[in-house]
């Protein structure tokens, strides 16, 4: 009844020994094995028969560089291509009945009606003041005429007392006048000099008459425009056509200066907003064509219309603005999106997902089959993915990339290479 157990044990003891002192020969019995039953089975091409007998099968597919059309992928946000806050330049009680938010608004529509109170009379008064100050402008003109023309007869009446005072002198020089006459003549002159002061003053004042009344019609117009601006603030109306973000402020309801009336955005055009990082900025020019896919589905498109020259100190990234067509204010602000800016074409290769592999470092990449036969491994970057395959950058023209058993070799291995037929 013991020989069962013991030969279980002597088999055992023989797999083991195979196992461990044995290994070699024991899984290239393995492989010779598989090969031969595996061998009528496959229709792929052979391996390259000049392949030492250790290197490592793997598939290969050779691949051939082609431009293709890229795009710089980013996510954003839809935004409002204006949005202002409509506030009160003074202070009244809003007489106008409130809007309802959502409403759509033309440019110059009413918003807020506020109590004009006593501004009115204000803007009377001034006009009042404005009629005087212009009344009293010919008074003042007619009384500076006036004035020059007295100063023009006291000159002359001083020239005849000068004429006078000289004939009187060279007289008495000669015996022919009395000391009298030299001396009433003299106090002609004088009196004749006083007489060209005043009404050079009274000429100066006239003068001053007219700077005044102008200066009063001045201060009447700066007092009416004054005037008629507080009454037109009264009226606060919508800067551009847009939607109520809010309501309009509440009827009885009293207004300071800087008081929300209410909120304006203008949605068409509306922008799509995205921040591009500094590896892209320069693939993407003002006026390129661009996409975007809402998070609802929905897929709109427009043009670039801003490139941002300054980074973001944060994130080291530039803001972009493409403007799309909203006539129906269907696209709201606020809303993500996957945006697509076009860009110039690369050179890329086509290839299946499973080809990509990490090095030691955990760059991706993919391992190819150089010309002496050895493994090397070549860094990639995904332009795009596809149904049929990944679209990658960074390799050669024609490379020879490992599309099975790229996970079993690594850099320097030699391998025995089967190549596969690229679909057409």
């Amino acid at each position: 009844m013991r020989i069962v157990p013991m030969i279980t044990a002597v088999l055992v003891v023989g797999f083991l020994y195979f196992l461990v002192f044995e290994r070699d020969e024991l899984v290239a019995f393995a492989r010779d094995e598989h090969a031969g039953a595996a061998a009528p089975q496959s229709a792929a091409p052979q391996a390259v028969p000049d392949a030492p007998a250790d290197a490592v099968g793997v598939v290969v597919q050779t691949s051939r560089a082609r431009e293709i059309d890229t795009a710089v992928i980013l996510r954003g946000q839809t935004e409002a291509d204006a949005e202002v806050e409509v506030r009160s330049e003074t202070s009244a009680v809003v007489v106008s009945e409130p809007l309802p938010k959502g409403l759509f608004v033309e440019k110059g529509e009413v918003l807020c009606r506020l109590d004009p109170g006593t501004r009115p009379t204000a803007l009377a008064e001034a006009q009042a003041r404005l009629a005087e100050a212009q009344a009293s402008l010919p008074a003042a003109e007619a009384a500076k005429a006036e004035a020059e023309a007295r100063v023009i007869e006291a000159e002359a009446r001083l020239d005849e007392a000068e004429i006078n005072d000289n004939a009187a002198r060279q007289l008495s020089e000669g015996g022919f006048a009395s000391t009298t006459r030299v001396a009433t003549t003299l106090a002609g002159v004088r009196s004749a000099e006083a007489g060209v002061q005043a009404a050079r003053s009274g000429l100066e004042s006239a003068r001053r008459g007219i700077a005044s009344a102008r200066s009063g019609i001045q201060a009447a117009e700066s007092a009416i425009v004054a005037a008629q601006t507080e009454i037109d603030r009264l009226t606060i109306t919508a800067p551009f056509a847009g939607v109520l973000e809010t309501d309009t402020a509440e009827l009885g309801s009293f207004m300071q200066q800087g008081s929300l009336c209410a909120t304006v955005m203008r949605l068409d055009p509306i922008k799509v907003v995205g921040f591009v990082p500094e590896t892209d900025v320069d693939r993407i020019e003002v006026g390129a064509p661009a996409g975007a896919r809402l998070i609802s589905g929905r897929e709109i498109v427009g043009r670039v219309t801003f490139l941002s020259r300054s980074a973001d100190e944060t994130t080291r990234t530039f803001r972009t603005e493409i403007e799309v067509a909203n006539p129906d204010f269907s696209i709201r602000d606020g809303q993500t999106a996957e945006i697509l800016i076009g860009a110039e074409g690369r050179i890329s290769h086509l290839l299946p997902a499973s080809a990509l592999t990490l090095d030691n470092l955990g760059r991706l990449g993919v391992r190819v089959v150089k010309t002496d036969g050895l493994v090397g491994f070549v860094p990639v970057t995904i332009l795009r993915d596809t149904v049929d395959g990944v679209w990658l950058g960074g390799l050669p023209e024609e490379a020879d990339v490992i599309v099975m058993g790229q996970d079993f070799v690594t850099e320097g291995v030699r391998v025995a290479v089967t190549y596969r037929e690229v679909a057409k």
